[in-house]
């Protein structure tokens, strides 16, 4: 390449490569070199900003806001919030339970004697819907007015209408009672935004003088109350005697009637079973008599029928047959003769069966007697015919007579 003279666009050369053109000048801006102040004063204006216009309202409290001194309408519930920096003010609220403790509160009995209430607490609350009205008329520190001071007020009202022995003993447990009445009566009137949920009151202090006659009649009336209790744990222990007793003599008595009744109910039953037993003894003794009756009289009828002539004489013939004895001699067939006409007379002037009287009767039992007696009848026949006899010279010879009976003249036969 040829040399030649004039301007060229190529930079020097350089050990590392082509030498470029010189670097211009840079022109002075104070934004860019005062950025670092602008982004402080910025970051400050932001924290300011933050720590005037935004805050928090915690659970359980309302924001309140006042704008130069004026109260605004505006109400916040709990959670975070922006009010204008220097302007606005705020306040939270509480509207749940708060207790508020009264303490060393002086008052004078009726009688003229200072006691010290050590403590009282009052349970209250601020009702939501009514917190503007109540902080317009009363402030943030409302309570001061209608807790703390009426406290007093009505501590005093009350102890100066009452002795010591009634605030102190008898009507202490009426005080609460009384004092949360009295409060919240004026909050109705007055601030109805407060609610009196309920009032706690100490025991007030007293003299010591005091207080050591009031431990020494307290004692005194332990002591009679102890007895007082020791009798009456004897009259309830002698009440649970006399019970227990009335008790064991009823169950006794108790008892006692029912063996009695069981025994009563054995007894009648016994009864009853002699009764039956009794009853069916005389029904079976009746059924005998019936039958033995019946029986009676169908014989009777039987031997009515036949008490006839020729059954006599059957009898006869039979009689005579049965005996052991033969008699030999010339009046025997006049024997027999007469048996047989004196049985025939018997029954002549009945005409028979059909007409016959007490003496066929008789001697129908006879002839009954004669057939049961057997050995004692033949053997009083025998005797009779001996008897007859003898008389008549005849003989008699011992034998047997066998087969023999009566023919139609009257002559005894002998078989065999």
């Amino acid at each position: 390449m040829s040399a030649h003279s004039g301007p060229s666009n190529r930079g020097p050369l350089v050990a590392n490569g082509p030498v470029g053109p010189a670097p211009r000048p840079v022109a002075w801006n104070p934004l860019v070199y005062n950025l670092p102040v602008y982004v402080s004063i910025a970051t400050i204006l932001v924290a300011f900003f933050i720590k005037t216009a935004v805050h928090q309202i915690p659970e359980g409290h309302v924001g309140v806001y006042w704008r130069g001194g004026k109260l605004l309408r505006r109400i916040t519930p709990p959670g975070v919030h922006v009010r204008m920096p220097l302007i606005d003010t705020y306040e939270a609220i509480q509207v749940t339970m708060q207790t508020d403790k009264v303490t060393n509160i002086l008052c004078g009995t009726k009688g003229g004697v200072s006691i010290t209430f050590d403590k009282i607490e009052v349970v209250n609350r601020l009702k939501r819907d009514l917190v503007y009205d109540t902080i317009r008329e009363y402030g943030v520190h409302y309570d001061r007015t209608w807790i703390y001071d009426k406290i007093h007020h009505e501590i005093n009202q009350f102890c100066s209408s009452h002795t010591l022995e009634e605030v102190y003993i008898s009507k202490f447990d009426q005080v609460d009672e009384r004092i949360k009445d009295a409060l919240q009566a004026d909050c109705d009137r007055y601030a109805p935004g407060i609610e009196i949920i309920a009032v706690r009151v100490t025991k007030p202090t007293i003299p010591q003088s005091v207080s050591d006659n009031y431990v020494a009649m307290e004692v005194e009336r332990t002591r009679a109350l102890v007895a007082l209790e020791r009798q009456r744990v004897q009259q309830r222990e002698a009440e649970a005697d006399r019970i227990r007793a009335v008790a064991q003599a009823q169950r006794a008595a108790e008892t006692s009637t029912i063996l009695m009744q069981q025994l009563l109910a054995e007894k009648e039953a016994e009864r009853r079973q002699a009764e039956i037993e009794d009853g069916m003894y005389r029904a079976r003794q009746r059924a005998r008599a019936d039958a033995e009756h019946y029986r009676l009289l169908r014989e009777a009828e039987a031997l009515r029928a036949k008490l006839t002539p020729q059954f006599l004489e059957y009898s006869l013939i039979q009689a005579v047959t049965n005996n052991t004895k033969i008699f030999f001699g010339s009046r025997l067939p006049s024997l027999l003769l007469d048996t047989r006409a004196a049985l025939r007379g018997a029954f002549a002037p009945a005409g028979g069966l059909e007409g016959e009287g007490v003496e066929v009767g008789e001697a129908l039992a006879e002839h009954a007697a004669r057939q049961a007696g057997g050995e004692e009848e033949t053997s009083l026949k025998k005797t009779l015919v001996e008897q007859k006899v003898e008389e008549e010279g005849g003989e008699a010879v011992q034998g047997s007579v066998g087969d023999s009976a009566l023919d139609e003249g009257g002559y005894l036969a002998q078989g065999g």
